[in-house]
């Protein structure tokens, strides 16, 4: 959030980039990122005066180290570099700016080997002369290596992948068809469902589910079960006056502490979607926490479970579980499981997710939005925390059709 508010403070100031943007971890959907990191394009020669101008916005505090190319500063929030680059060597610097140490760190071996180096957010020969990388596709192409997108640059095996031709097709934005994880008024929302349906319109959705909290989540405001006709008579009322997005009555249902869910079977029967959550650890834990998911995971209704770890990013790692336990019986029997888009959660991360397909399971990205002003952010965060774990649009329900999404549901609860 630091970031997107420096951003829109440099804009209003209208200090004169040809861009700006943030790189590092931010870029690299990392849920943990330790400093904010921007980087302009510009002119060498505006270079001194953009350094000054970033420096007096409102929002900095107080100012740090700088170099002719970069400065730090700091907010009430945190500390802010900001790094500077020409266009003609910008691909360089996004490189330099998002990688992490490793993959830079093996980059910088593939440049040694072919007589190059890459320092000082520039690629050089040996002779110190500048090779103009005016996109990163520039750079990348210079060290014989396919473009690498900025989720996958962890130095893990990217490089390597890169080589052998198999790099995935990542998920994307314009994959996306719906969303099926959002939270309206009737629990606690702070929009109307007809607000939250003609948000996801204006994204282009062919669909969502309103997917509320059960009584007993322990959220501010739940939907009761005596609540839920008066809720489903109002999405009726929806469908037959908002056209261009199918509109599915779905529940977010807690999971209780003996691996029975909040609503019973025959009030569950009666939503499009189910979607299963488990708020609370109590006391209890790996093993019985476990235990509660796969008693929901093999309920026939229960097509979703949400955020499986429930963990917060810089807080809380999330539940010890053993999670090829889960996924296998979540590919068992046909239930998805959910990478949330909500800063809170973040979950399932990219290297699960990873594993998760490789066990054979279906996920859903959602934004798990409860306003309507966030529902595009927290989906890119999610389809950010998607992309960390290699995952292709096949891998996700809801790059589907909406009738594809309706027989997912149809196929488990055939199975009984």
């Amino acid at each position: 959030m630091l970031a997107s508010h420096v951003l829109r403070e440099a804009r209003r100031a209208g200090i004169g980039a040809e861009t700006i943007s943030a790189v590092g971890g931010i870029r690299r959907f990392d849920p943990e990122v330790e400093e904010v990191s921007l980087l302009a394009v510009a002119p060498t020669a505006d270079h001194n005066r953009l350094l000054r101008a970033f420096t007096r916005l409102p929002i900095i505090t107080d100012v740090g180290a700088e170099t002719r190319c970069s400065v730090t500063a700091f907010t009430e929030r945190g500390a802010v570099t900001l790094h500077l680059a020409p266009a003609e060597h910008a691909g360089a610097a996004l490189v330099s700016y998002t990688g992490s140490r490793q993959h830079l760190a093996q980059l910088q071996q593939r440049a040694e080997v072919r007589g190059l180096s890459l320092a000082q957010a520039r690629l050089t020969q040996k002779d110190g002369k500048s090779i103009t990388c005016a996109v990163e596709e520039d750079l990348y192409e210079r060290l014989d290596l396919p473009y690498i997108a900025p989720e996958l640059r962890s130095g893990d095996e990217e490089i390597a992948a890169a080589e052998r031709g198999a790099l995935p097709l990542l998920v994307s934005e314009l994959h996306i068809r719906g969303d099926l994880h959002m939270h309206s008024a009737w629990s606690d929302g702070r929009n109307t469902m007809a607000d939250m349906t003609s948000a996801s319109k204006q994204l282009g959705y062919d669909y969502i589910a309103i997917t509320d909290h059960s009584e007993r989540a322990g959220a501010s405001r739940v939907l009761a079960a005596a609540d839920v006709p008066g809720q489903r008579a109002e999405i009726d009322a929806l469908r037959a006056r908002v056209h261009g997005i199918e509109l599915l009555h779905g529940i977010e249902v807690d999971i209780m502490q003996d691996g029975s869910l909040d609503f019973d079977d025959r009030l569950l029967e009666g939503f499009d979607l189910v979607l299963a959550s488990l708020h609370h650890a109590g006391s209890d834990d790996a093993a019985r926490l476990e235990e509660r998911y796969l008693r929901a995971i093999k309920h026939p209704l229960v097509n979703v479970i949400t955020h499986p770890a429930n963990r917060a990013p810089g807080r809380s790692a999330g539940y010890p579980l053993d999670f090829d336990r889960l996924f296998a019986a979540a590919a068992d029997t046909g239930t998805a499981l959910e990478i949330d888009g909500a800063p809170g959660h973040l979950d399932l991360d990219g290297t699960l997710a990873r594993r998760a397909v490789a066990a054979g399971v279906t996920l859903v990205i959602d934004s798990d939005s409860h306003r309507m002003d966030a529902l595009d952010r927290q989906m890119r965060f999610g389809i950010g925390t998607a992309r960390r774990g290699w995952i292709e649009p096949h891998h996700v329900l809801n790059t589907r059709p909406v009738d594809e999404v309706r027989a997912f549901v149809a196929r488990k609860r055939a199975r009984g």
